[in-house]
């Protein structure tokens, strides 16, 4: 993509609006507007991170044999009765009437409306276990939306189900989750820590919050500092394994590590030596849950055991806030001068910044950047703008591109271009054909089955 031909509508002034870093980012780089308190247009920029950790969250869940689908957003009213939940949910929920007076919801999760549809389809334990998942639009009407898409009241979101026929069968399917949660964020350079957590609204008896650590984080958390030493990394794991899925659990979750609904200040002064005990404020970016037979047994989803008995089945969900990870990446990833996007999930893999435009060898040398790139599978962002240098360096700084390639005539005399990690700063002169080789062997081990 050629700059002079995107739409990228940068503001060089912190919007007043924006009380924290990746709100004020968000809007300064052109990536997101607001369309009324809480709910977002997503611009060009920001939609191709957004569909980047789309493709990370499809990946990890294929990974871990679970199938995706694509469920309604508009909910009937009658499902939820079904679940006791329509009165229970409280204001959050935005109730419709359609044409013909029926009561209808925009729905917050997907519970009742999965377990409608495997009622409908599933009647024999030989068909179990299921784990399905979708990637969608919600909405929660937050009675005080703030920070952006931190905490909006549309949302994108991946929520999961599985259904299994006995609770040992579920526990490893929540397991299975853990696992494929901690591949997804490490592939976003993100560090999220699995921490005890509170039901809430959809109940279950286990059930883990994981929180990317950041000062303006909506929730307080306690925990062992030992649990930030801890990485996942490219271990391969098998799904099907119990004994290695709990062993993955185990390793993440023995230390202390629990949100303010659940903390237990004593156990947590008992168990933690003092040195090692942490107070700090989490971004929540997922969670999972075990909630056994609770919509099963009340909406009738039951299937035949194999004693020939009806045997209503074990559930749980598992989320992930799509469009929310933004925000904790930028809050995570970060400095004065912008994002600092990781590789994983970059709009584009690198910047070119052509210091003379109009120049014959700069221009001509700038295509053929770009074109090398392309070739090589990479998708770069030729600044092409008849802008000053430092404008044009402000805005790959703004944007956070991971690297940046600079390209001017001084350097070209010496058969050289400017290569920069938008991370350290750190600067080098290499040939042309040098800094392109350079940027793929960086995004190598990024590339994934389904590309970047």
């Amino acid at each position: 993509m050629r700059l002079s031909r995107y739409f990228l509508p940068v503001l060089k002034e912190n919007p007043s609006e924006a009380q924290i870093v990746s709100h004020r980012l968000m809007l300064r780089a052109g990536m997101i507007k607001q369309s009324s308190a809480g709910i977002y247009s997503w611009l060009p920029l920001g939609f191709k991170v957004l569909k980047k950790i789309e493709s990370i969250v499809h990946d990890e869940q294929i990974r871990a044999g679970h199938i995706p689908m694509l469920m309604a957003t508009m909910q009937p009213a009658d499902l939820w009765r079904e679940s006791g939940r329509y009165d229970d949910y409280g204001q959050e929920m935005l109730r419709i009437k359609d044409r013909h007076d029926r009561d209808m919801l925009f729905g917050p999760t997907n519970e009742e409306m999965i377990t409608d549809i495997f009622r409908a389809h599933v009647s024999s334990y030989k068909d179990l276990p299921l784990t399905m998942y979708q990637v969608q639009w919600k909405f929660r009407d937050e009675i005080r939306p703030r920070f952006g898409v931190m905490r909006g009241r549309e949302f994108y979101m991946k929520d999961g189900y599985n259904f299994d026929l006995s609770k040992e069968d579920a526990l490893h399917a929540y397991n299975r989750h853990l696992v494929s949660y901690l591949r997804t964020y490490e592939r976003m350079g993100l560090q999220a820590i699995p921490m005890r957590a509170d039901g809430g609204p959809i109940g279950g008896d286990y059930t883990h919050e994981f929180l990317v650590l950041a000062e303006t984080g909506e929730s307080e958390v306690f925990y062992d500092s030992a649990v930030t030493d801890l990485t996942f990394g490219d271990r391969d794991i098998d799904y099907d394994s119990v004994e290695q899925c709990q062993a993955v659990l185990e390793e993440f979750t023995s230390r202390y590590a629990r949100t303010d609904e659940t903390h237990d200040e004593v156990v947590f002064q008992e168990q933690v030596p003092e040195e090692r005990r942490r107070f700090a404020r989490g971004i929540e970016v997922g969670q999972i849950f075990y909630f056994g037979t609770k919509y099963s047994e009340s909406m009738g989803a039951t299937v035949q055991g194999p004693d020939g008995k009806p045997v209503p089945v074990h559930m749980g969900s598992h989320g992930i806030g799509v469009s929310r990870l933004l925000g904790a990446i930028i809050e995570a990833s970060h400095d004065g001068n912008g994002i600092i996007w990781p590789e994983g999930v970059t709009p584009f893999h690198c910047g070119i910044v052509n210091l003379k435009q109009g120049d014959d060898e700069a221009d001509a040398a700038c295509n053929q950047l770009y074109a090398a790139l392309s070739a090589a599978g990479l998708d770069p962002l030729y600044d092409d703008r008849n802008e000053r240098a430092g404008g044009k360096f402000a805005t790959m700084d703004l944007i956070g591109l991971p690297w940046r390639i600079t390209v001017g005539p001084r350097g070209l005399k010496n058969g050289v271009v400017e290569l920069t990690s938008r991370r350290t700063g750190e600067s080098e002169e290499l040939s042309p054909e040098e800094a392109v080789k350079k940027v793929v062997a960086i995004y190598e081990k990024h590339r994934t089955g389904r590309g970047f």
